[in-house]
């Protein structure tokens, strides 16, 4: 990519990209002989915020959804995954304090509200480039309580096949955290949806954890009742290492709810690896559906 003012000549792939099951488009605008300041770093009392000034036709389109048991890491990681998949590589990623926070955030081009909306505290960013320098884009997903917002702006050559956005498979998500103890009795199991690890990682972070956080008050007022947490990952590896890596997911939720007193009798751990898959691992959506940590209830009365 030309980051000094302008994209190669040349036909562009068509881009295809699948949001979460609900997204509703908010905002679609076009400017066919465009230009867009493409974000390419982190702002800085120094130099601002680093841009690469591109001209071309510019697309700028954001689109609303639930944001209900899913957080903003997990909606751009769903959309980091198909953008590489796409033949895109990554130029700069960040999150709300790591980006520059409100100075980033007023640094860069915002579709405006209702379209758009952005929690100075809960934001994600990324810019990318084609792998044949003929396109570049930025996603910027934030909140607004409830509801996750997505912008993108891309830029490319006029006449180049539109953006395709579609929604991914609705995958169930617990709408809040009394919806998660309500399925865990109803259905015997339930998906613990904003557990968030990085690739490879077992770690959960210091935030708190709504769903389990809700697991503890139902243990803690339960005392009978047992539950055990269950690793899943995707096809991606060995097997012997994905039975270990979504064993110690799993232990880090049981970690997480004994550390806030719940009873280590109550509690138990384990990972099937990628042995119960619950969507294809042919696409970034069904791979991402299929990284996850459950919750079983084992008790019988």
């Amino acid at each position: 990519m030309c980051l000094a003012g302008c994209l190669a000549a040349g036909p562009a792939a068509a881009l295809e990209l699948a949001l979460p099951s609900g997204a509703r488009e908010t905002v679609s605008r076009e400017t066919p002989a465009g230009a867009y300041d493409l974000p390419i770093a982190a702002w800085s009392s120094e130099t601002g915020v680093p841009v690469a000034s591109l001209d071309g036709e510019v697309l700028r389109k954001a689109w609303r959804m639930s944001g209900a048991g899913i957080t903003t890491g997990q909606v751009l990681g769903r959309l980091r995954e198909q953008l590489l998949e796409n033949g895109f590589d990554i130029i700069f990623e960040c999150a709300a304090r790591s980006c520059g926070g409100f100075d980033f955030r007023f640094g860069i081009e915002v579709l405006r509200a209702p379209n758009m909306y952005v929690d100075l505290s809960d934001y994600r960013f990324l810019s990318a480039k084609s792998s044949d320098a003929t396109q570049a884009l930025s996603l910027l997903v934030s909140r607004d309580g409830d509801t996750v917002f997505v912008q993108l702006i891309e830029v490319g050559p006029p006449g180049r096949p539109a953006v395709t956005v579609s929604q991914a498979p609705s995958v169930s998500v617990p709408a809040d955290a009394g919806d998660v103890i309500a399925r865990l009795e109803q259905v015997g199991h339930v998906v613990l949806a904003d557990l968030e690890f990085a690739s490879g990682s077992a770690s959960l972070g210091d935030g708190p954890v709504q769903s389990l956080d809700a697991v503890v008050s139902y243990l803690t007022e339960n005392p009978t009742r047992r539950i055990t947490f269950v690793g899943h990952t995707d096809a991606t590896g060995s097997l012997e290492a994905n039975v270990a890596l979504s064993r110690r997911r799993a232990e880090a939720a049981m970690s997480y709810v004994t550390s806030r007193g719940v009873a280590s009798s109550q509690v138990a751990a384990d990972g099937v690896g990628f042995l119960s898959p619950r969507a294809t691992n042919l696409t970034a959506e069904g791979r991402e559906a299929n990284r996850r940590v459950e919750a079983v209830l084992i008790s019988v009365e």
